[in-house]
């Protein structure tokens, strides 16, 4: 019986194929699924659910500056009811904790008291919008304060000569072209909660790939000053301050059936995401996927 080459090739081309996959699929089994590993041993874990959000009272305490044209009245009964859907929303992950972008001295838990009890009002703040009116509606008796110094503040405190030599010269944005278009990206966003009702502009802010927009934002200008100067400025800065905020959500006492809400500035939420979902100990709820 006579084979053509051609057929012969095939029939050669096909074996290695196979082969291939077997043997691609022999190292596939020889791994280890990392998430099925810690699922297996650890079990249900407690969820978190970051809700990043523009600040409603615009206190102008952030690196990006909103125009006053662009700046919303979160009190107004277009946007108040805007602010309901939203809260009905965020309700369908039933928090059982909240926590807030606020230190101790605030008085978050003082404030809800009061707040429960009609004895105050509440203020154009997220703090009081989002976190102090769910937690009212979700008969919780805790907010949790959950923000943080950095090491900045210490270092300063302990060499002041040191860490103004290391500031010296820093700027957010420095000369770096990018941060032009980021600057341009930031200012079409602004714009975009006039043309969004609240909870879809809250998808639009929680998505991963804004998220990851943000979390590059501080990747340039300042951090490429000199060598490494500007690393070590956001490291002891910036991100330092998120590894601290993470640090006291890990000191709650959560408990695995437990569902955690933390409301923050979403430049925060931004590196806050990374830090949850790269956690073993915690389950990261993406926003758009509230059932």
């Amino acid at each position: 019986m006579r084979i053509s080459l051609a057929t012969l090739f095939i029939s050669i081309l096909i074996l290695g194929c196979q082969s291939n996959l077997s043997t691609e699929k022999k190292r596939t089994n020889l791994c280890v699924n990392p998430t099925d590993f810690f699922e297996s041993r650890i079990g249900e874990r407690p969820k978190i659910l970051a809700l990043g959000t523009f600040h409603f009272d615009y206190p102008g305490l952030d690196f990006h500056k909103i125009d006053d044209n662009k700046k919303i009245d979160i009190l107004s009964l277009e946007r108040q009811t805007e602010l309901k859907e939203l809260l009905g929303y965020i309700k369908r992950f039933k928090p059982t904790k909240i926590g807030i972008e606020a230190t101790d001295d605030w008085g978050a838990t003082e404030r809800l008291k009061k707040y429960s009890k009609g004895e105050i009002a509440l203020k154009r703040s997220e703090r009081y919008q989002i976190g102090i009116r769910l937690a009212s509606e979700l008969n919780l008796d805790t907010i949790y304060s959950l923000d943080a110094s950095h090491f900045a503040q210490d270092l300063y405190k302990r060499d002041s000569i040191f860490s103004n030599e290391l500031w010296k010269d820093f700027d957010w944005n420095g000369d770096d072209p990018i941060g032009k278009y980021y600057n341009e990206w930031s200012s079409l966003n602004d714009s975009l909660i006039f043309e969004k009702p609240l909870l879809d502009y809250f998808k639009y802010l929680n998505s991963k790939e804004v998220h990851s927009c943000n979390y590059g934002s501080y990747l340039i200008g300042g951090f490429k000053l000199d060598d490494h100067r500007g690393a070590d400025i956001l490291s002891t800065f910036w991100y330092n301050r998120n590894l601290r905020i993470f640090r006291k959500i890990q000191q709650l006492d959560l408990q695995p059936s437990d569902r955690l809400l933390i409301i923050f500035g979403n430049a925060h939420v931004a590196v806050l995401r990374q830090l949850i979902e790269c956690s073993p100990e915690f389950e990261f709820i993406e926003f758009d996927n509230l059932k």
